[in-house]
């Protein structure tokens, strides 16, 4: 069984081994629905069929009589009519249960694929770029919504205008079921061949619009560096490549279904079909009337040829789509959720015992980290940059998992903690704040969705940061851009600080969380820190001199190794190394 950091309550229970099972098996879901377009079908194809019997029989009594046959006229056109009222109404049915099952088919696939993209470990979103994710999410799963609907939905319905001349071709002369039948089995291997060639097209066109999106993201979500470095020509000139791939790929798949063969069968078929008929009639096999009936009969072939072309691209495109939502479903991850693991309030022990780790097995960031961190100890991280000080402290909550040795959490190694408990304990503030495009008030409570008003303003002054929000026109209900981007670097740190603040975390991770907030800001943001962090453990990754002092334990890495720790003064005489990093931090201070 595939483990995940983070199942959703709501199980799917789908057939993930192939696209084309893992779409049969939400159907399977949507079964009263998907069974109304086959009703709607079959009906449709039916109904569709009586016409030409009914002007067959028209043709008869008006031509075959030496005074016309009103009476049996008005008969065929009473059944003519009567029989397409009652198909539109069928083929009302038929198109409102494709539609259901389309929008069901979108809403439960984006659902699912949703559950396992925030399940996933950071190590696989690291290596996934986002645009590409997003268009997965967005653009695939909805062509699978059209595959649905109008896809399947003609194709059922065009499978059943195959059957229908073939069945009613017999009531005029057996010898007339010859031409259906043998048209219908040269459509299918032609179809067969059609998607054949059609599939790794359509393929190949998801990917390229992937490329596309993820390009576009990244240059939208690095726009400020683009026209900081003036690269605007260079970035177009990409997003142009990008465009005429994605460009070439849908004309390649356009003229596969230029050269589709049906279309010639099909005049073929009318041809032979004509001739056929005719032929009967100089026999004396069959009377005038079927000579229309059955070249309208033949006419049914026109929905499928016609809309098949359309229908199985959509098809085509719906289980590209699927194979690439698949693709990441089915990538492993190595974090484990562990439900039924450690769940206790945390007192703050961290240990770190022969810690090793690497984003990718050639690279190690950390190498044998031996580390002991007493409850309620203030300890910095310091080293130069690249030294794995952010990395280090990403393995407490397990954000990543060491690659070998084990941390251990009050005496209990992460991987046997339950997930959800150990992470609502532990918070990192990082440099670079995340916040959504929520008012400030959500954005402090995001931990906590039930915090009182109350709470977060008093969370917000221990930041620092009320003065500044009570200062918006609309206060703590101000809606702030996608990462904060109406607010300066400084209230974005503080608003990540009122956040961490509310959540009353056991362990209080800050990456240099401090670094865009002035000195005086920053000396009450400390006595904050320190007033709430009492019996809280406490991890800071900082180069402010005033953070490093106040520290029960520093500890210096250098090239992913603990070369030193202890106390300021003890490293500032023992420790070259960190008398190396406090003389240049003391320079930028």
């Amino acid at each position: 069984m595939q483990i995940s950091e983070f199942s959703i309550d709501k199980a799917y229970n789908t057939n993930r081994s192939s696209a084309a099972r893992w779409i049969a098996s939400h159907i399977r879901r949507n079964i009263v629905p998907f069974g109304g377009i086959f009703i709607g079908a079959i009906s449709n194809a039916a109904l569709a069929a009586v016409v030409p019997w009914c002007i067959g029989v028209a043709f008869n009594a008006v031509v075959l009589n030496d005074s016309p046959d009103y009476t049996t006229v008005g008969w065929a056109a009473a059944a003519l009519l009567g029989s397409q009222l009652i198909r539109a109404c069928l083929q009302f049915l038929r198109n409102f249960s494709a539609e259901v099952v389309g929008q069901r088919l979108e809403r439960d696939m984006r659902d699912e694929f949703y559950g396992e993209l925030v399940g996933k470990s950071m190590t696989f979103h690291d290596l996934n770029p986002v645009g590409d994710t997003m268009a997965r999410a967005t653009n695939d799963v909805r062509e699978i919504n059209l595959l649905a609907n109008p896809g399947l939905n003609l194709v059922i319905g065009s499978f059943m205008f195959l059957i229908m001349p073939i069945i009613f071709s017999l009531r005029i002369h057996p010898l007339l079921m010859i031409l259906p039948a043998v048209f219908t089995v040269l459509y299918i291997l032609a179809l067969v061949r059609y998607l054949r060639s059609l599939a790794p097209l359509a393929e190949r066109a998801r990917s390229n619009f992937g490329q596309l999106n993820a390009r576009l993201a990244e240059a939208i979500d690095g726009i400020e560096i683009v026209k900081g470095t003036a690269q605007e020509p260079n970035e177009m000139a990409l997003f142009r490549a990008n465009a005429t791939a994605y460009r070439d790929a849908v004309v390649g798949q356009s003229m596969v279904e230029a050269r589709y063969i049906p279309l010639l069968m099909f005049g073929i078929a009318n041809a032979v079909g004509f001739w056929s008929v005719t032929r009967l009639y100089q026999l004396g096999e069959v009377q005038i009337g079927a000579i229309p009936d059955y070249m309208l009969l033949l006419g049914l072939f026109g929905f499928p040829v016609f809309v098949s072309l359309f229908a199985y691209s959509q098809v085509a495109l719906g289980v590209a789509g699927a194979k690439r939502i698949l693709e990441l479903i089915n990538k492993e991850t190595e974090l484990d959720q562990n439900t039924d693991g450690h769940d206790a309030e945390i007192q703050g022990a961290i240990t770190f015992e022969n810690v090793s780790f690497g984003y990718v097995p050639e690279v190690q960031v950390l190498k044998e980290i031996n580390l002991n961190i007493q409850p309620g100890e203030t300890v910095a991280i310091v080293g130069q940059t690249g030294t794995g000080k952010t990395t280090l402290v990403k393995l407490v909550n397990r954000i990543y998992d060491a690659s070998n040795g084990r941390i251990l959490v009050d005496g209990v190694d992460v991987r046997d903690w339950n997930m959800a408990s150990l992470r609502q304990q532990v918070s990192i503030i990082e440099q670079d704040i995340f916040l959504f495009s929520r008012s400030i008030a959500d954005n402090i409570a995001f931990g906590n969705p039930n915090a009182t008003p109350e709470m977060i303003q008093d969370a917000a002054k221990k930041a620092q940061a009320h003065d500044f929000i009570s200062g918006f026109k609309d206060g703590y209900e101000t809606v702030i851009g996608e990462r904060g981007v109406t607010l300066s670097g400084g209230q974005r740190q503080r608003i990540a600080l009122a956040r961490a603040f509310l959540v009353k975390p056991r362990i209080l991770i800050l990456d240099d969380s401090t670094s865009a907030i002035d000195s005086a800001t920053e000396d009450q943001i400390q006595r904050a820190i320190r007033e709430a962090s009492q019996g809280q453990t406490t991890l800071l990754i900082t180069h402010r001199l005033s953070q490093i002092r106040w520290a029960d334990k520093i500890v210096v890495l250098r090239h992913g190794q603990i070369v030193a720790a202890g106390s300021h003064d003890d490293l500032i005489k023992t420790s070259a190394a960190y008398g190396r990093i406090f003389q240049r931090f003391e320079g930028e201070a």
